[in-house]
């Protein structure tokens, strides 16, 4: 369980706290961009040392995606309080995944496991991970970079917000299927 790929995933986890002091403790807002951006890079890293040096363990498979789904909450409650997301991006994301929290229960107590991460969950997590930061970073510049942001964070999170729900659907309804064949 000691893995360069695990140690990967805790030390994203052990930025959610610093990000969040960050933002509203400090308004650091350059350094809170900062810890996002390396959350990603060790977001796609972890998964992709674990697949190369054959070190896939059960707490990666269960701690990535819990750690993904974190940091999208966390910073995208943080992003509304700050007035840099409109309400409806946040309810749709949380909605999504308090809706699929509902169905994993269901499907533990008839003893299935998570669903396997697919590619387009990690393309929409990407997405996100790289909207956040982008449209967080438009409070903290000015000028034509902080156009610049505004213009590709919005981007990334029209396609992260899609995939986020079209990969939703895809998950409830291979969760249902499961849960339909246990009758």
């Amino acid at each position: 369980m000691l893995t360069i790929p695990n140690l990967l995933t805790a030390l994203r986890a052990a930025g959610i706290p610093l990000f969040l002091w960050l933002v509203l403790g400090t308004e650091q807002l350059t350094w809170a961009v900062f810890v996002l951006i390396v959350a990603g890079a060790t977001d796609y890293f972890d998964g992709k040392l674990a697949r190369a040096w054959g070190q896939e363990s059960r707490f990666g498979e269960l701690m990535d995606p819990a750690v993904d789904r974190l940091y999208i909450i966390t910073v995208l409650i943080v992003m509304y309080a700050t007035e840099v997301l409109p309400v409806f991006v946040l309810i749709s994301i949380l909605a999504r995944d308090l809706f699929l929290t509902i169905l994993l229960v269901l499907l533990k107590n008839k003893g299935h496991g998570p669903w396997k991460v697919t590619y387009l969950g990690k393309a929409a997590t990407f997405n996100l991970l790289y909207a956040l930061p982008l449209l967080l970073l438009t409070k903290s510049i000015s000028g034509i970079g902080a156009d610049l942001a505004f213009v590709s964070g919005w981007s990334f999170a029209g396609w992260g917000i899609a995939l986020y729900l079209w990969t939703g659907v895809g998950y409830a309804r291979s969760g249902f299927k499961l849960l339909a064949g246990h009758r």
